[in-house]
């Protein structure tokens, strides 16, 4: 099997005993085990969301989750404020007119963070704004969005707040119901540290109101049929579900629940200020601001006379080491490092390791060890 490192935004890589989980043999997915399993992932993903609301698991990735959220909301004309500042706040604006909805962009430069009072602006020119769509995490920069704040904004409209975590959750804090929002998605292979392939959603009271008044368009994703087949006994999903997958995400739960969500975003943000810390000695720099710039994956600009296939081709093929490149307009223009999931110092001195010896083999003047000093001086303190 391949041995390299994974040190991009997600996939990440996932623990034994969840290999293990995965390989139990398969259940009657209409069956009372398969119903307990079921409704306790669900349980764990909704005490992660911090919401007492119930949670769905869908099979699909987190792009599922993010259509499921727009499409059970939206019928044709309906605007919805997007706020876009990456790959992943397009695509909510992308889903939204694929269903023939009016997608209302809030443009935000790469690599900056969205303005709340933008938001509220947008709002008091347009009453009929249905949605505010807000990615937490954006991958594609290496940005946290303060969707916290903009929370506090839209507790004050008839606007429903729509924020994907799919790289956060997890990882990051998310308060669904401290942050007033209504539809919240997330993925499974990203700080839960389970394999891919699933996705979860919850949604408040308000956003069912607007579900069950919306002639939707959609089939596989129709969170009412969600709803009816949870609410059965035993519970199930309105169709086939990716048993072997669940039983590794419950088991990946289960195992967030043992470090604790605190510890575990804690842990998180240790990684990414070391990561930061170990690129700013190493010379190199972020391509976030810094003040925003996210506790699960970290962008850095390419150095001057260096290519993508150079750099990112060395750590993988040479130390088997795995980068993520740019996306869009900043390919070939940045690199990111996914620091998620299970990373913990020691993946990172592996990481910042390779990197040194890289950048050395190509051309550049680097005291070999700083970027690991830098690490070990974060993690020191806190007498690892």
């Amino acid at each position: 099997m391949d041995e390299t490192l994974l040190m991009i935004p997600g996939p990440t890589r996932v623990t034994p005993r969840v290999l293990k989980a995965m390989s139990e043999n398969i259940v009657n997915h209409r069956s009372a085990i398969f119903g307990k399993f079921l409704t306790e992932t669900s349980e764990m993903i909704s005490d992660i969301f911090r919401t007492t609301n119930k949670s769905y698991i869908l099979t699909g990735s987190g792009t599922a989750a993010m259509e499921a959220a727009i499409v059970n909301i939206l019928e044709p004309g309906d605007k919805i404020l997007n706020v876009v500042g990456g790959k992943f706040g397009e695509r909510f604006s992308n889903i939204v007119e694929a269903f023939g909805g009016e997608s209302k962009r809030i443009e935000v430069e790469w690599g900056k963070a969205a303005n709340p009072n933008d938001i509220k602006e947008a709002l008091e020119e347009d009453e009929n704004i249905k949605a505010v769509t807000v990615v937490h995490n954006e991958t594609s920069t290496g940005v946290a969005n303060p969707i916290k704040e903009i929370g506090k904004i839209l507790d004050d409209y008839d606007t429903l707040y729509i924020v994907d975590t799919v790289s956060s959750l997890g990882g990051a804090e998310v308060d669904v119901d401290g942050y007033n929002i209504d539809i919240c998605v997330t993925g499974s292979q990203k700080c839960l540290a389970a394999p891919p392939g699933l996705a979860a959603i919850t949604l408040s009271d308000d956003a069912w109101n607007v579900v069950d008044n919306t002639n939707s368009r959609c089939y596989y994703l129709d969170l009412k049929k969600y709803r009816k087949t949870s609410s059965m006994e035993p519970p199930e999903t309105p169709y086939t579900p990716a048993v072997s997958l669940v039983y590794a995400l419950h088991e990946a739960l289960k195992a967030v629940k043992e470090e604790g969500l605190e510890n575990r975003i804690k842990r998180h943000e240790l990684a990414a200020e070391a990561t930061r810390n170990a690129i700013k000695a190493l010379g190199l720099e972020l391509f976030p601001d810094e003040e925003v710039s996210s506790t699960t994956v970290t962008a850095v600009k390419l150095p001057e006379g260096v290519t993508d296939a150079e750099l990112r081709g060395t750590m993988r093929n040479k130390y088997h080491v795995e980068l993520a490149g740019g996306q869009d307009h900043l390919k070939g223009k940045i690199f990111r490092i996914g620091h998620m999931g299970n990373i913990t110092h020691r993946e990172l001195i592996t990481t910042f390791s390779a990197l040194e010896m890289t950048l050395r083999e190509l051309g550049f003047d680097v005291e070999m060890g700083v970027g690991v000093a830098a690490i070990a001086d974060t993690y020191l303190p806190q007498k690892l």
